[in-house]
């Protein structure tokens, strides 16, 4: 997989959650290419934070975007080329955050996106404030009293959204986070992946993961189930959650059409133009 890594100098902290995120990523690219999908086929892009960086060291497509907008951007790109596989790299400061209604309303309409939510519950690149998914108390600069606010729940979230697959990794699991997102990219819509990601200085919770985080023995039987999993707090379960089969966003808009494949000559659109500015 060497040929997947950039020239970039990789400037994560040492024991960064981010490494087994990229382990993982790219032993899922593996496992895609022999199910036959192409790296040409994948189009990735990331968010503003210390996730962001991963743009700059997997050696494919994609699209540095801006704090909060990455899933606007992969929508874009989805539907300008339905034939690919986008997958977008959010932190939870970015995706629950400012892009909170970017990302609801691509699950809502179901398009074929996988997001991958490093989830380190702590602003890292900023040097440690409190996220949307912090836990209550959490202390930090601009928290020193403790965080008063509840924090989100991304699973249950998305589940009530409308996406087709949500899953919860553990960036230390890293064969089986590779499976969960081979799987998720795999799957025709929305699929989200929620991934416990330390920051080894802001907010370091290897110990309390090792303890309680639990792999799930299958897939529950429906979204009832995995919300009343996905609420619980003594133990972390991961796997995945819930897969759905519904029309996906794309097919329903263009059918087998690609505007990118099967667009109009150049010419002909010039005339097209032409003709409608005419008087």
């Amino acid at each position: 997989m060497g040929e997947l890594i950039t020239y970039a100098e990789n400037t994560w902290c040492p024991g960064c959650g981010n490494f087994g995120i990229l382990k993982a990523f790219q032993e899922a690219v593996r496992r895609l290419e022999a199910e036959g999908i192409g790296r040409e086929k994948l189009f990735i892009s990331s968010g503003i934070g210390c996730h962001g960086k991963i743009a700059d060291y997997l050696k494919l497509n994609g699209f540095y975007s801006i704090h909060g907008r990455s899933m606007a951007t992969m929508e874009g790109a989805k539907i300008a080329n339905p034939d690919l596989k986008v997958i977008a790299f959010v932190g939870d400061g970015d995706a629950m955050g400012e892009g909170i209604a970017h990302m609801i309303f691509a699950a809502k309409r179901n398009i074929d996106i996988t997001v991958i939510m490093h989830d380190n519950r702590v602003y890292g690149l900023t040097t440690g404030q409190f996220t949307p998914t912090s836990v209550l108390g959490y202390k930090g600069p601009s928290t020193p009293k403790g965080s008063i606010e509840e924090p989100l729940n991304p699973l249950t979230m998305m589940l009530e959204a409308g996406a087709t697959f949500v899953a919860r990794g553990y960036s230390a699991k890293t064969d089986h986070l590779a499976d969960i997102i081979a799987q998720a990219i795999m799957h025709d819509g929305f699929s989200f992946v929620d991934v416990l990601q330390p920051c080894v200085i802001f907010f370091n919770m290897y110990e309390h993961y090792n303890e309680v985080v639990t792999p799930l023995e299958s897939v529950p039987a429906d979204r009832d189930e995995a919300v009343r999993l996905a609420r619980l707090e003594d133990r972390l379960p991961i796997g995945v959650f819930y897969k759905a089969e519904k029309p996906e966003y794309c097919r329903s808009l263009y059918g087998d059409w690609n505007p990118v494949a099967q667009r109009m000559p150049l010419e002909e659109r010039r005339a097209a133009v032409t003709r409608l500015v005419t008087p």
